[in-house]
């Protein structure tokens, strides 16, 4: 009997997740790539250098560098010279990005939930639990 393949269920599962995302993002000038994961992280750390961006979300820099010159064009943040190492950028969230960060958060809510409807509390737990398990650095 033929083994369940379970990364390509996880893979199909996180492909049709961003599919939706890209879709629902589109008309605020969102796009793939992840761009949704940099701006919470800007929101979560006000000031946060590229560099650091790409170590926490596990990106390269190249994607990187990408989604903040979208981010930053599109109006949701500004790259500031860091005091410190002037060949650094610190990245802020600007007034737009502050007034768009509930309507994201509601968006990916809803994702969330439509990944996981149809399953019972219980099931979401374990889920959550087996996930968090498997990760691996």
């Amino acid at each position: 009997m033929e083994k369940e393949p379970i990364g390509k269920w996880i893979s199909l599962i996180s492909r049709q997740n961003q599919k939706n995302l890209v879709k629902e993002l589109k008309p605020f000038q969102i796009g793939g790539g992840g761009q949704h994961s940099f701006l919470k992280a800007i929101f979560a750390q006000p000031g946060i250098n590229q560099d650091q961006l790409t170590q926490d979300l596990k990106f390269d820099k190249a994607t990187t560098a990408r989604a903040v010159k979208h981010l930053e064009e599109a109006g949701y943040i500004k790259r500031l010279i860091d005091e410190k190492d002037r060949r650094s950028y610190r990245l802020y969230p600007t007034q737009k990005g502050l007034e768009f960060r509930p309507i994201l958060q509601a968006i990916l809510d809803r994702a969330n939930e439509h990944l996981i409807r149809g399953l019972t509390e219980e099931e979401k737990n374990q889920l959550i639990f087996l996930l968090k398990k498997m990760k691996t650095e």
